[in-house]
C-alpha cells in the first residue's frame, strides 16, 4: 500500500508536470502549422484580435473561397471603409458583415452562430492566429454543431520569435485558456 502511495506521489510530482510540458510543446508545434488546402465553403469568419487575420480573410474572399465573410469582434469605432481598400469595398462590400458584439472567443462563437443562421451557412473557414485556432474551433464547434469548420491559421509576427519571453507568455496563456475550454470552464451555450 505504501509503495502504491509513493508511486502515485511520484506521478503527481513528476508525471503531471512532464505531461503538461509535453502538451505545451505539442500546442506550440500545432500553432506553427500552416493552413492546408481549403475546400470552397459558404462562408468565412475572421476572429479579430491580431495581425493578418482580416487581411487573410479578405484575400480568401477575393479568391472565391466563399460567398460571405463575417469579421467578428470588430472595434465599435471601426467601419468597413477603414478595414477595406476602396477597390475591395466596391467589389466585396456587400458580401462582408462586420460583427461588433464579440469581445471574447465565446462571444465570437455566439456572434458567428447568429450570422450563420441568418445566412443559412453550412460550411465555414475559420481565420485566426495559429495559437488561437484550437480554442476557436472548440468553441465554434460547440456553438455550431451542424456546421462544417475548416481551419485557416495565420502566423502573426510574434510567432517568428519563439524564444522571446513575451511570445512564450502569450503561448502559455493561450495553452492554459485552451485547457480551460477543454474542461468546459468558460463555455456558455446559446439558449
Amino acid at each position: 500500500m505504501r509503495r502504491l502511495a509513493r508511486l502515485a506521489r511520484a506521478f503527481v510530482l513528476l508525471g503531471l508536470p512532464l505531461l503538461f510540458l509535453c502538451g505545451f510543446g505539442w500546442f506550440v508545434r500545432d500553432a506553427l502549422q500552416p493552413a492546408g488546402p481549403l475546400p470552397h465553403t459558404a462562408g468565412i469568419v475572421a476572429l479579430t484580435g491580431g495581425a493578418g487575420r482580416v487581411e487573410t480573410s479578405l484575400r480568401l474572399l477575393e479568391q472565391g473561397q466563399a460567398q460571405w465573410l463575417l469579421i467578428s469582434g470588430v472595434a465599435p469605432q471601426a467601419s468597413q471603409q477603414a478595414l477595406l481598400l476602396p477597390q475591395q469595398e466596391k467589389t466585396l462590400g456587400r458580401r462582408i458583415t462586420l460583427g461588433y458584439q464579440a469581445r471574447s472567443t465565446i462571444g465570437n462563437a455566439e456572434e458567428t452562430a447568429t450570422w450563420v443562421a441568418d445566412n443559412h451557412i453550412s460550411s465555414l473557414v475559420v481565420v485566426t492566429a495559429g495559437y488561437h485556432m484550437r480554442r476557436a474551433m472548440l468553441e465554434l464547434g460547440r456553438t455550431l454543431p451542424d456546421v462544417t469548420l475548416y481551419a485557416c491559421p495565420v502566423t502573426p509576427p510574434a510567432m517568428h520569435h519563439l524564444t522571446q519571453l513575451s511570445t512564450l507568455r502569450l503561448l502559455m496563456t493561450e495553452y492554459l485558456k485552451w485547457l480551460g475550454a477543454l474542461a468546459g470552464m468558460a463555455h456558455r451555450p446559446i439558449t
